[in-house]
């Protein structure tokens, strides 16, 4: 391994590592999911300015009124992104929350192939169906001891939605090409803080030493550094290595929901989990099923 690749293996690595702790710090902070996201867009709003002025990334040259559009509308997608993933973890519990959310990649495929033409393969389709039997165990756990009953159901209902809008978020960023990726971060958590500004609760403001370096982190740390991490190791690896890599997050979200928080998944749900994160790394990374025949046409 070159040394390129190794930094860029770390780096992707203590990414994923930062983004699986996620959850525990937004459960940490003990406040309304709203206020999270806005003190997180805040803090992150502060790093992502200081590196991309430490970068050069402040030109209005790299920018024109169609990308700056785009970039907003993606910024306002991303937000609604966490808050629904956010709003999942207290419902649905960390591990779920995160296990349904990463059916986003199949989300994405949908719509590529009706807006952008991608072509939509028998092989893609496959995983696919296999992702929605491993949804549907999930969903079957409802009512069990533990799952908290509707709210169980509302929690998976909010992770697809923020899948949903991750994919909406992460087509638009395809047609960005050229625009800095930390630029890009910047404009997004910037539109966060402008919408939610008007909702956040300044009357409350959060209390304790405690609450604030949460928030501080979930900023700096996980939005700022993580996108620093993230990108530096994506313009460093392949992007085979960087779709396999990217599968610590949710090993590591499952990992702190049960060392913190104690969340014991049912042998149902582990089969669910396991389906969804198989069956996205098979298609992120082009794995074949022995059952699908080759489409090819031999003479």
């Amino acid at each position: 391994m070159d040394k390129q690749t190794h930094r860029g293996t770390l780096e992707m690595v203590a990414a994923m590592l930062i983004s699986g702790t996620i959850g525990w710090f937004v459960l940490l902070s003990g406040l309304p999911v709203l206020d999270v996201v806005f003190w997180r867009c805040v803090f992150g709003a502060l790093t992502l300015l200081l590196v991309c002025a430490l970068l050069g990334h402040l030109r209005l040259c790299l920018l024109s009124r169609v990308t700056v559009l785009l970039a907003v509308v993606s910024g306002v997608a991303i937000v609604g992104n966490w808050l629904l993933l956010f709003a999942s973890y207290s419902r649905a519990s960390i591990a779920i929350g995160t296990a349904v959310y990463n059916v986003q990649p199949f989300m994405l495929v949908i719509l590529a192939a009706l807006f952008l033409g991608e072509k939509l393969t028998l092989q893609k389709l496959a995983w696919l169906s296999i992702s929605f039997l491993g949804m549907l165990a999930i969903v079957s756990a409802h009512g069990s001891v533990g799952q908290g009953g509707d709210d169980y159901l509302t929690g998976i209902a909010f992770a697809l939605g923020a899948a949903f809008l991750y994919a909406v978020a992460a087509l638009i960023i395809k047609k960005l090409k050229g625009v800095p990726p930390h630029l890009i971060a910047l404009i997004q958590v910037s539109v966060g803080v402008l919408m939610l500004a008007p909702l956040a609760d300044f009357s409350a403001l959060p209390q304790g030493g405690q609450t604030w370096s949460t928030l501080i982190t979930l900023g700096v740390v996980h939005t700022g550094g993580m996108y620093v991490l993230l990108y530096g190791a994506i313009q460093k690896l392949p992007t085979a290595l960087t779709g396999a890599l990217s599968f610590i997050y949710p090993i590591a979200a499952i990992a702190v929901d049960w060392i913190a928080f104690d969340h014991r998944l049912s042998a149902l749900q582990w089969l669910g989990v396991a389906a969804i994160l198989v069956a996205a790394a098979g298609m992120q990374q082009g794995w074949g099923l022995r059952f699908i025949m080759p489409m090819r046409i031999t003479r």
